[in-house]
């Protein structure tokens, strides 16, 4: 090789060095130019890099391949260089010499071999930054996790502030049902298609990551906030390019909207409060986005102290059982009751709507379910003993405890541990929202009912599929919703008399039992009357009374139909 081409060597090989330890993304185009530039210099006909992330992806031919130069001469193999990398990854270098040619000489193989080992270096390290990278900070399936939101706020925060931004946390509503309608390979198309639909709009003045299933969280510029939301609250998702088809998709989100003059401790402060707003979301009445706030703050300062507060409540029983009574309409006989939780506290009841679905956010709610069928168990019992008359009760359980395999265990363990005969317990469930949760209620169900004990379904009405539950579970007793009983106002045409009336008939027909809850006035004593609905629950006859009140029911047994027992005593009774 001449002086001038040594030189020229030297100068090319300068020029890759420079490229291939830039600390940022090496260009591709100058590598190109440079290695384009050394394999004519070498009589180098063609060359080719290779990446692969472990030797099984190398025997698949899985990886990455780069053609740095080809002159399109026929040709064979000269020089292949393969590494393997501490972290097991594989690089390969090959150079091809022109069929004919004359070998190299052992000064160019010597650089040629230089060249080789600089770019297999460099490959090594940049794929195993990238692999590094993904591996970090994007979920197995390809999006970015909650690390990479977490690293974007601490840039964002240390760079220019996180003023003049806003942070959402947001759910997929139904994400369930969605996969069960179009299976679970096109719920995957729908949740990609509805990140990349958001993505496209934040773009790269924020970032939206993946928190797992169906949650996900965002930053973006408050400029972006009302496209970003009108999406969220319900945007059009194509999952069948062939047929075109669309699904519509919402999500429950909380919302953090940062001023310009907005400071915080950490971060981390970002994710709590989105966190606790989207929550609010999913809990409460029927906006789908709730902005985070002082009463947000509030609201989970509350359900923290809740939390707390539970395990030493259950303990000592502040816990109280609340029974509301069940009435024939045709004969007045007290047939029943409804056991209800009541948290009595420092003197004062706390509202169950404060604490209950507080504990549905965890399974607190099922060790407070348990703890309620063990003390009416302990009552009944009691009544037996004494010789009481004593009547069947209701006890609620959660949905929550549809999760539980062992359910039908933990039940019998608890009535049969004390010696309570299975025909005065009746347990209530309500409707459930998915054919995961159904499967496992007609499984529950259907194993209460072989052993005796009754099953009832709670607000019926209420979820999308009341005709299938009534049909595919052999319930017991069937409780109408009280926005289905007729109000005094109501005609025999209104759209509440026509559902009411056959709703029950279709009950009565399948053989259930029909109780209405929610019956405050003597005209509806009288629809309940005509329509053959014979068992009442509500407040014209009485309130939830505590166990010493009802008590005293049980010893009267019969109200007059003007909504008192006959022998009426001064008893205490709650909301």
């Amino acid at each position: 090789m001449t002086l001038e081409r040594t030189d020229e060597y030297y100068v090319l090989l300068e020029q890759l060095l420079t490229v291939m330890t830039d600390p940022d993304q090496p260009e591709l185009s100058a590598i190109n130019e440079a290695l384009t530039g050394l394999c004519k210099l070498l009589r180098i006909s063609k060359g080719v890099t290779e990446f692969y992330e472990s030797v099984r992806h190398e025997q698949a031919g899985k990886g990455e391949v780069f053609v740095c130069y080809d002159d399109g001469s026929k040709s064979h193999v000269a020089i292949c260089r393969r590494i393997i990398t501490p972290s097991s990854t594989i690089a390969k270098c090959t150079v091809y010499m022109t069929d004919g040619a004359p070998d190299l000489t052992e000064e160019e193989r010597r650089r040629v071999t230089l060249i080789m080992n600089t770019v297999l270096s460099s490959l090594s390290r940049s794929r195993l930054q990238t692999i590094v990278e993904r591996l970090t900070f994007y979920d197995d399936v390809g999006y970015r996790n909650l690390r990479a939101f977490m690293r974007y706020l601490k840039k964002l925060d240390s760079k220019s502030g996180l003023g003049g931004h806003t942070a959402v946390h947001f759910n997929l509503r139904h994400f369930s049902l969605i996969n069960q309608e179009i299976g679970r390979s096109g719920g995957n198309r729908v949740m990609r298609g509805y990140y990349e639909l958001l993505d496209s709009f934040i773009g790269e003045r924020g970032i939206i990551c993946r928190m797992g299933g169906d949650q996900f969280v965002a930053i973006f510029e408050s400029s972006l906030t009302e496209t970003v939301l009108k999406i969220l609250k319900g945007a059009p998702v194509l999952y069948d390019t062939e047929l075109g088809k669309r699904i519509l998709i919402s999500a429950y989100t909380g919302v953090l909207e940062m001023p310009e003059d907005f400071t915080i401790e950490r971060p981390g402060d970002i994710m709590d409060r989105i966190l606790s707003a989207s929550q609010a979301a999913r809990s409460g009445g029927l906006d789908t986005v709730v902005y985070y706030n002082e009463d947000t703050a509030a609201a989970k300062e509350r359900t923290m102290r809740i939390q707390q507060l539970f395990p030493a409540a259950l303990r000592s029983e502040e816990f109280q059982v609340y029974y509301q009574p069940k009435i024939d309409v045709e004969t007045g006989d007290l047939v029943g009751a409804e056991a209800l939780c009541r948290w009595i506290r420092d003197g004062r009841i706390v509202p169950p709507i404060d604490f209950i679905p507080v504990l549905e956010q965890s399974t607190d709610i099922c060790q407070l379910d348990f703890y309620m069928l063990d003390h009416v168990c302990r009552d009944i019992r009691r009544w037996l003993d004494e010789g009481r008359t004593a009547v069947r009760v209701s006890v609620n359980l959660s949905r929550k405890h549809m999760m539980d395999v062992d359910l039908l265990e933990h039940i019998l363990e608890i009535i049969d541990r004390n010696n309570v005969p299975h025909q005065y317990i009746e347990i209530e469930l309500t409707e459930t929202t998915t054919d995961v949760e159904f499967r496992d209620l007609k499984r529950v169900v259907s194993g209460l009912q072989k052993m005796g004990i009754f099953t009832s379904v709670d607000d019926f009405g209420m979820g999308y599929s009341s005709l299938k539950l009534i049909r595919e579970i052999p319930w017991d007793v069937l409780k109408v919703d009280k926005s289905f009983l007729p109000m005094d106002g109501d005609d025999d045409r209104s759209s509440r008399s026509i559902m009411f009336k056959y709703v029950i008939a279709m009950a009565k027909e399948l053989g259930l039992e029909c109780i209405a809850e929610g019956v405050e006035t003597k005209n509806q004593v009288d629809i309940l009357r005509g329509n053959q609905c014979m068992v009442a629950q509500g407040y014209f006859f009485d309130k939830p009374l505590c166990l010493a009140d009802f008590e005293k029911r049980l010893e009267v047994h019969h109200y007059s139909m003007n909504g008192t027992p006959d022998h009426n005593t001064n008893l205490k009774s709650v909301r």
